[in-house]
Parts: C-alpha cells; structure tokens; sequence
C-alpha cells in the first residue's frame, strides 16, 4: 500500500514538472535581455533585468499609435473574461430555469436545439457574427467583443443538469407560501447554485481570457487590444532589422497566465464542488 502511495504521488510529481516546466523556462528567460535571448536561447538561470522588463511591458506606451500599454491589454482581458463569464452566466440560468421549471411543450425539443449550438463554434459563424456586429456599428466596443461569444450551450447544459436535482419539494413549498416564478428563482434557485456559479464562471472566464481571433476581427483600434495579441504584436517584426523583444513576449506571456490561475486557485474548492454536485 505505502509503495503504491509513493507511485501515485511520483505520477503527480511528474505531471506537475511537465505542466509547469514551460512556464518556469518561460519566466527566467524573460528576465534577462533580448539579445542574450537571442545569442543563448531559453535559459533557467535568473537574469538582471527583471524589474525593467515588467515596468517595460506594462508601463511603456507602443504600438502604432504609441498609446497602448500593457496595463491597458491587461484590463481588456479582464473585461472581456469577466464580461463573458457574467453574462453566460446571466443567460445560461434563465434558460435553464425556464427549461426545467415552466415545463412548456417542446421544452426537451427547444433545449437539444440549444445545446446543437455547440457543434457551431465560432469559427463557424465568423463571418455571419462579424456581418451582423458591423451592420450594428459594433466595432471596436467591447459589447460586440463579447455578444457574439456568449451564443453557446455550455453553462445552460451544466445548469439544466443542476435545476434538475433540486428536489421538487422545494417548489412545492415555495407555491405554497406564495413565491412567484420570479421571487422562487432568486430567492430559492441562486442561493442554492454559488458553488455552479463559481464553477461555469471559472471555465467561462478562462475561455474568455485566451480568446484571440475574435477580438482580433472585432477590433483594430488597438486600445482595445488583448494581451493575448499583445504578444503577437509584439514579435511582429522584419526579420533582420531587429531583434524581437523576446523577453517582453515572455513576460506578456506569464502576465496573460496569472489571472486564470490565481481563479482556479482561489475557487478550486467552489469549482470541483459545483461540478460534483450536479450529478447529485
């Protein structure tokens, strides 16, 4: 038993060292200088320019227009990760309420067209989604950055599967005491769906977070520019006139890893238990 113990734990070991060995690499090569990046390649020892890169990459203003920042990519990611994950969550609990509680005929019929959604990604209807936001004047606004993403069946799939274990009784107790559809689902359904909350918003903030060609398509006002395409724009140079700032691309890169991961550590409890519960 003890020797199997240590065989799971050595299995965890070695998936922790191959998950987080990128992103060690990735952080000690961008604390030293492009050049030396350039001459030595990724590296695992610790550099002298730390500080001045990270002050470099979120305080320098650039671009074309030299008036972006990184700070500013920054809040546009976090906008469009929290924009996307509050409104899928906004609209994946009514559908799902309505799907499970009003029991209409056809409810089953309108719910498995919903979730035929997700055999449509994005990628599919890209060129419809970005006719229908130009025809709106929705270019370069973060409403049309975010809309279009939210037309999916994931979070209504995860909370129709939750709805449907609440027990009945429950809705039998609020008739009685007289709670309406509206009173009954803020009162009764949200208290009781945090931990699904917390779950969906995790998975849909992520999600959001690394979007790149969406954004990319929607905006080319680069005040409205993600740090995921900062990374991009910031290796788009002619090859030979000058060495790309690797080191500012490595450190654009953990910078677009730490939100999602400090989520996931923050909410890891919340987010394995909403999972969990819906198969109650």
């Amino acid at each position: 038993m003890y020797r199997l113990k240590i065989v799971d734990h050595v299995i965890l070991l070695l998936g922790v060292f191959v998950m987080m060995a990128p992103v060690v690499v990735a952080f000690f090569t961008s604390t030293h200088d492009a050049a030396e990046i350039h001459r030595q390649g990724l590296t695992l020892t610790w550099g002298n320019h730390f500080a001045e890169t990270y002050s470099t990459v979120l305080n320098r203003e650039g671009g074309f227009t030299g008036q972006v920042t990184g700070t500013r990519m920054l809040m546009n990611s976090l906008i469009l990760g929290i924009g996307f994950a509050i409104g899928k969550i906004i609209l994946s609990m009514l559908a799902a309420y309505a799907i499970v509680y009003f029991r209409f005929r056809l409810g089953t019929l309108f719910f498995w067209m919903i979730f035929t959604t997700l055999l449509l990604p994005l990628e599919v209807r890209i060129l419809p989604s970005y006719e229908v936001m130009h025809q709106l004047h929705l270019i370069n606004t973060y409403t049309g950055m975010i809309v279009p993403l939210l037309a999916s069946a994931t979070g209504t799939f995860y909370f129709r599967q939750f709805f449907k274990s609440i027990p009945d009784e429950l809705l039998e107790a609020a008739r009685i005491d007289g709670a309406g559809p509206i009173k009954f689902f803020f009162d009764v359904i949200v208290p009781l769906s945090k931990t699904m909350v917390a779950a969906i918003f995790i998975i849909m903030f992520v999600y959001g977070w690394n979007q790149y060609l969406w954004p990319m398509l929607m905006t080319n006002d680069e005040s409205f520019y993600t740090l995921v395409r900062g990374i991009k724009q910031i290796l788009l140079v002619w090859v030979g006139a000058q060495i790309p700032d690797y080191n500012e691309a490595f450190a654009i890169a953990i910078l677009a890893m730490l939100p999602p991961v400090i989520i996931v550590v923050v909410f890891q409890r919340w987010f394995i238990k909403g999972l969990t519960e819906s198969d109650k």
